[in-house]
C-alpha cells in the first residue's frame, strides 16, 4: 500500500502535540517529568512504528526518526548529561552528510537517488538527450556539485542542532524543566532548522532542473516522468 501525503498530521504528531505535553504537563502536579516524557515520546514513536508496519517497506526516514526519539527518551529517563542530547541531535544529520559525500566518491551520488530518479524525471529521455548533445560529462559534474550542496545542507542541520540544543536545553535530564526545554527545542527547530533546510533542498532541486534544461534543451513537461504528465503535453 502506498503512503498518502499527510504533512499536517505528521507535524502534529511528531512536534506540536509532544511539545505541548512536555511544556505544560511536566510538573509534579500534573503528569510529572518522567511520565510526561514517556507520553510525549509515544506520539512520534507510535507514528514511526505505524509507518514501518502499515506500509511494510523499508522507510528509512521513519526508522531514523524512531531511533532519534528513542535516544531522546533514553537520555531523559536515564538522566544523562544534557550534553549528550546535543551530541545526538548533531550526530544524525552529520552522519547523513558524510554518507552523501562518500556516495559521490563511490560513484553513486545520493542526490541522484533522491532527486534524479525515474519517479520524478524521465531519466531515459534525459540521458538520451545528454548523449546526443555530448553534454553527459558536463551534467555529471553539475550532479556532483548538487550532491556536495546536499551534504552541506546536512552539515548545516548538524551545526544548528548542536548550537540550538546547547542554548536551550540546560537543565538536568529527568527534571520538569528539562522536559519543558525539550518542548521549546522541538518548536524552535522547525522554523530555525527544518524550514531553512527545506529551502536549501528546493534550491538544489532548482539547480538540478536548470542543469537538465541547459544540458538537454528539454522543457519542464518534457523532462518530467511520464506518470506526472499527460500524453498531450509530451
Amino acid at each position: 500500500m502506498q503512503r498518502k501525503s499527510r504533512a499536517l498530521t505528521d507535524l502534529l504528531l511528531s512536534i506540536v502535540i509532544p511539545s505541548i505535553i512536555l511544556i505544560n504537563f511536566s510538573s509534579v502536579e500534573r503528569l510529572g517529568p518522567q511520565f510526561a516524557l514517556v507520553v510525549a515520546l509515544a506520539f512520534p514513536v507510535g507514528l514511526c512504528l505505524y509507518e514501518l508496519l502499515r506500509y511494510r517497506a523499508a522507510n528509512y526516514i521513519a526508522l531514523l526518526g524512531l531511533v532519534s526519539v528513542l535516544l531522546t527518551g533514553g537520555i531523559g529517563l536515564l538522566q544523562l548529561d544534557p550534553q549528550w542530547l546535543a551530541v545526538k541531535e548533531a550526530a544524525i544529520p552529520a552522519v547523513l552528510g558524510v554518507a552523501v559525500l562518500l556516495s559521490a566518491q563511490l560513484g553513486y551520488p545520493l542526490v541522484k537517488t533522491l532527486l534524479y530518479n525515474p519517479a520524478v524525471l524521465d531519466t531515459g529521455r534525459i540521458s538520451r538527450m545528454l548523449r546526443e548533445r555530448g553534454r553527459a560529462e558536463a551534467f555529471h559534474a553539475r550532479l556532483l556539485t548538487a550532491n556536495t550542496l546536499l551534504g552541506a545542507t546536512f552539515f548545516f542541520s548538524a551545526a544548528m542542532n548542536y548550537l540550538l540544543t546547547t542554548w536551550i536545553v540546560t537543565s538536568p535530564a529527568g527534571s520538569a524543566a528539562f522536559n519543558q526545554e525539550l518542548g521549546r527545542l522541538a518548536l524552535l527547530s522547525y522554523p530555525l532548522i527544518v524550514l531553512p533546510c527545506m529551502a536549501m533542498m528546493l534550491a538544489i532541486m532548482f539547480l538540478l532542473w536548470r542543469s537538465i534544461q541547459n544540458c538537454t534543451g528539454l522543457k519542464l513537461e518534457q523532462a518530467l516522468a511520464p506518470s506526472l504528465v499527460t500524453d498531450k503535453n509530451r
